[in-house]
């Protein structure tokens, strides 16, 4: 630092391979030989990012989560998920030192700050965590399980009203070994987990507290897996969660959460890391991660046999697919036509009868109101509707209006019309939907455009791609269970990589991903992971290149859990600037019978927000007003 300007690269070589005591004996060396502060010299030779990660490592982490939960109360506004993320994940002994170096850095008492900046149930939890009284003992006594797994069911889904003490009770006391046995417990006397009664009778950060130490007891290393991945993924990286965490745990579990992560996200902390962010700060933060896990040889075993387990499981597993949008218990054809009728006579349009009509009935109830309509009145109702609605709003309603079949292939039939192809469509549909859905959108396009949707295919796209789609559009995927034998037969086929040859292994993904049924798929992908220590997914990327690579891995990821996959495509639809309404309008119509309160969960649990939440904040008027309709509840 001496001198004009500075060698970054030498600063963040020495402090990012020395671990946080033998920084501290710097800090105190150089103050000896110089005479000088070496964090306020740091600070005034580096800026940014890099400083504030550089600054962050220099400190003792007791000090460090000090000076964190200060900024987060200070100011205008509380930073309530880092308060949540410090004080959910942090052992006893952890807590003790943190309100210790807060004490002595700023003269003030920890809990009298947060009392004086948090209200409500939150702040009563922060207060009980803030005591570092978990127990610790690892002796586990049956009878008290039973019982806090019956006093959480009596404090929610059992009372009118949540009972929040007794929620902030068990799970700010108990040891962690005794709460994953209430889980388990709350599990089998409930039928579901312990996070969904917390969604459900719980909001804003009361609730956003209470599931992250939830997540801390099953797993720390997955709690800040996720925390990563989420201040990294989309348009903007959440710097100040990214140093957080990287600081944190780099000398606690960052090798156990490189493991879940490159488990549960398909790709490497350091490959994201190198992707998100550049300069002086991405070669520090590659430094604290410590290692590439896409690299050869560096996948973790203990990882490929999580992944394992996840898919032992979901090749067993039943998933009850439920619609938001269900048949109407009052059902009467005749005076819903009569209603719209009235809605769309005269002098102005009352969008919000036919909204309340149209949304809450379901796709066969709808096609009966087109024919009521037609015999009372002599008309066609989706051509007065065309005729009184516009936009978004009219695009939505029409598309509802039509049978799914019909809608399928209207929007197969616009993605190939014109200028350009949109390949996102076609993959989305045509690797989402099952023989039947298939054989009914043949029929549909064929009854509404004179040509067969193979020969479209065919004529719009080429290569393997084509040969993907064509394959797809036959409806011809076997429908039986899984064959093990076959299965490892074909998981080798799919890791064999070995000769380079893109065009033998697009042909064989193809033979097999496109024709094998869904149980049978996800007992290879168990294989292939027993082989390979890599997911099929990491597979796809690594070797394959657009839209092949996109096609594959939508099959991939619907054959692992469909929701998941709906659920990325709307986040994806409405996150940033401007909203994809197509996208917004094609998956709400498409998925509202079948399995949209599916994908309304799994939205909250990947992105921290409800559908309905973000569909309010992201369109309106009377499209926002029937979107909502469709969705059916804020989660």
């Amino acid at each position: 630092m001496k001198g004009f300007g500075s060698d970054k690269e030498a600063i963040l070589d020495l402090i990012t391979s020395r671990n946080n005591k033998q920084r501290i004996e710097i800090s105190q060396a150089y103050k000896s030989l110089y005479g000088k502060d070496l964090i306020a010299d740091l600070k005034r030779e580096l800026a940014g990012k890099f400083e504030r990660l550089i600054v962050g490592l220099m400190r003792p982490l007791a000090y460090f989560d000090a000076k964190e939960i200060k900024d987060a109360l200070q100011g205008i506004g509380t930073d309530e998920k880092c308060l949540i993320e410090i004080l959910a994940s942090r052992t006893n002994q952890q807590i003790h030192n943190l309100v210790e170096a807060y004490r002595d850095a700023y003269e003030r008492e920890l809990e009298a700050d947060v009392l004086g900046d948090t209200s409500g149930h939150f702040k009563k939890m922060l207060v009980v965590l803030l005591q570092g009284t978990r127990e610790e003992d690892d002796v586990v006594s049956e009878d008290l399980v039973e019982q806090d797994a019956k006093d959480l069911l009596e404090a929610g889904n059992l009372k009118w009203g949540t009972d929040e003490a007794q929620f902030i009770y068990i799970l700010g006391n108990r040891s962690k070994q005794h709460l994953r046995l209430v889980f388990d417990e709350y599990l089998k006397i409930s039928g579901k987990p312990i996070e969904d009664s917390i969604r459900g009778e719980l909001s804003g950060d009361i609730e956003k507290l209470l599931l992250a130490v939830v997540k801390c007891i099953r797993s720390t290393p997955e709690y800040f897996a996720e925390r990563l991945y989420k201040a990294m993924k989309g348009l903007e990286t959440k710097d100040n969660t990214l140093i957080r965490v990287m600081v944190s745990r780099s000398e606690i579990d960052m090798l156990d959460i490189r493991e879940v992560f490159r488990t549960k996200y398909e790709k490497s902390l350091h490959s994201m890391i190198k992707d998100d962010t550049s300069g002086e700060y991405k070669k520090a933060l590659l430094k604290l991660c410590g290692g590439d896990d896409d690299a050869a040889g560096e996948f973790f075993p203990e990882a490929a046999q999580v992944a394992y387990r996840m898919w032992e499981l979901s090749a067993v597993a039943k998933v009850e697919l439920r619609g938001t949008v269900r048949p109407a218990a009052d059902f009467n054809a005749d005076g819903d036509a009569k209603v719209l009728r009235k809605a769309m006579k005269g002098l102005g349009t009352d969008e919000g009868a036919i909204i309340d009509v149209v949304t809450q009935r379901s796709n066969a109830q709808r096609q009966e109101i087109l024919r009521t309509y037609k015999s009372h009145f002599g008309r066609d109702l989706m051509a007065d509707l065309k005729s009184e609605l516009s936009g978004s709003l009219a695009k939505l309603i029409l598309g509802l209006m039509m049978t799914p079949a019909q809608f399928d292939a209207k929007q197969l039939k616009k993605a190939m019309e014109g200028a350009g192809t949109d390949e996102n469509i076609l993959i989305e549909i045509l690797a989402t939907r099952n023989n039947r859905e298939i054989q009914a959108i043949n029929e549909a396009y064929k009854a509404a455009y004179r040509k067969s949707l193979e020969d479209a295919l065919s004529s719009d796209t080429s290569g393997h791609f084509k040969r993907i789609l064509v394959s797809l559009a036959l409806g011809n995927r076997d429908e039986g269970g899984e064959d093990l034998t076959r299965a490892h037969e074909d998981a080798k086929k799919l890791s064999d990589v070995s000769s380079g040859d893109s065009t033998s292994l697009e042909t064989r993904f193809l033979s097999i991903l496109c024709t094998r049924s869904y149980p049978h798929l996800r007992r290879v992908f168990q294989e292939f992971i027993k082989m390979t220590n890599h997911d099929v997914a990491h597979t796809v990327r690594k070797h394959m290149s657009g839209d092949v690579r996109d096609a594959f891995v939508a099959i991939v990821r619907s054959v692992k859990d469909k929701p998941a996959f709906f659920a990325d495509k709307l986040y994806d639809s409405m996150k940033g600037i401007g909203t994809d309404d197509r996208t917004l309008t094609r998956i709400m119509v498409s998925r509202s019978e079948i399995d949209l309160l599916n994908i309304r969960r799994v939205f909250k649990e990947m992105h921290e927000k409800s559908l309905h939440h973000m569909i309010e904040k992201d369109t309106s008027g009377d499209y926002c007003k029937a979107l909502l309709a469709i969705c059916g509840g804020d989660d």
